[in-house]
C-alpha cells in the first residue's frame, strides 16, 4: 500500500510552499541518508487525470514538492507502459505556493491549460489541508475539473506499487447506477479474483469507493471497468500494473 504521509508533514504543507527539504546529516564519520516521503502526482491517461507515485526527500513543504514533481512530467516507463502524458507547458516554473484556510494559492510562470489545471488541482488536493486551488484569479475544486476525471479513478494502489494480500482499493467513480467491476490478474495474466463494486453515488454524481479483494498468492495487475448499459460490453477499462511484495 502507498505509504502514509506523516500527519505533521501534511499539516506543515498548509503553511507555505517554501520550506527546506531534509538533507543528509553529517555525523563526523558517516552520512545518514535523508528519509523519504511518497506523494501522488497526476498526469494524463487518455486525456483524463491518473495518479502515479513519487518518492521525495522528506520535507515540510510537501505541496511544493508535489508541484515540482508534476512539472517534471511522466517517466519514460510511465509513458511507454501506461501511455501517460502531461499538458503542463514545457519550461514552466513555480513562482510561489501558499496554503491558507484550505486554499492553495498557486502562482506559475506560464498559463495553465484546462487539462494541466486539472492535473494541478488533483495533485494539490491530495493533501487534507487543501480543498481548492486558486490560480489565475480563480478558485477550483475537483468538481470543477470533473470533465478531466475518468469514470473510475483508482487512487490506491498506484501503478507499479508493491502490494500484499488481500488488496485494499480506494478511489472515486461516476458510473451508471454507481457500479463497476474489477479483476485481479496474476503475473501470468490469469484472473485470481473478480467482483462488482458499488460506489457511494453515480449516474452523474461522483462517489467514493473502498473495497478489499480476496486473498491471493500472486498478483500482476488490477483491472477496473464499467459494463455498458446497452449491451454489457466492457467500457472505461483501465489496467494497473502491480508488484507482489516479497
Amino acid at each position: 500500500m502507498l505509504p502514509v504521509i506523516v500527519a505533521c508533514l501534511l499539516a506543515a504543507a498548509g503553511c507555505s510552499g517554501g520550506g527546506d527539504e531534509a538533507s543528509p546529516t553529517d555525523t563526523g564519520t558517516t552520512m545518514v541518508p535523508a528519509e523519504t516521503t511518497t506523494l501522488r502526482v497526476y498526469f494524463l491517461r487518455d486525456g483524463k487525470v491518473w495518479p502515479v507515485a513519487r518518492e521525495v526527500a522528506t520535507t515540510e513543504a510537501v505541496a511544493t514538492a508535489s508541484v515540482e514533481q508534476l512539472f517534471l512530467g511522466p517517466t519514460s516507463e510511465e509513458q511507454s507502459d501506461l501511455e501517460l502524458s502531461t499538458a503542463v507547458p514545457d519550461g514552466i516554473e513555480l513562482d510561489s505556493l501558499e496554503i491558507t484556510d484550505g486554499v492553495a494559492k498557486l502562482n506559475v510562470t506560464d498559463e495553465l491549460t484546462d487539462a494541466s489545471l486539472a492535473q494541478a488541482v488533483y495533485t494539490l488536493t491530495q493533501f487534507p489541508t487543501v480543498d481548492a486551488v486558486e490560480t489565475g484569479g480563480r478558485r477550483y475544486t475537483r468538481t470543477d475539473v470533473e470533465s478531466f476525471t475518468p469514470a473510475i479513478l483508482v487512487e490506491s494502489p498506484l501503478p507499479f506499487e508493491e502490494v500484499s494480500s488481500p488488496l485494499r482499493v480506494t478511489g472515486t467513480a461516476n458510473t451508471f447506477e454507481a457500479t463497476f467491476d474489477y479483476e485481479l490478474k496474476d503475473s501470468s495474466g490469469n484472473v485470481v479474483d473478480e467482483n462488482f463494486v458499488t460506489a457511494t453515488s453515480g449516474t452523474g454524481t461522483r462517489g467514493t469507493f473502498d473495497f478489499t479483494t480476496k486473498p491471493f498468492d500472486d498478483l500482476g495487475s488490477l483491472v477496473v471497468f464499467e459494463r455498458s448499459a446497452e449491451d454489457g460490453s466492457r467500457i472505461n477499462v483501465v489496467e494497473i500494473p502491480l508488484k507482489m511484495s516479497e
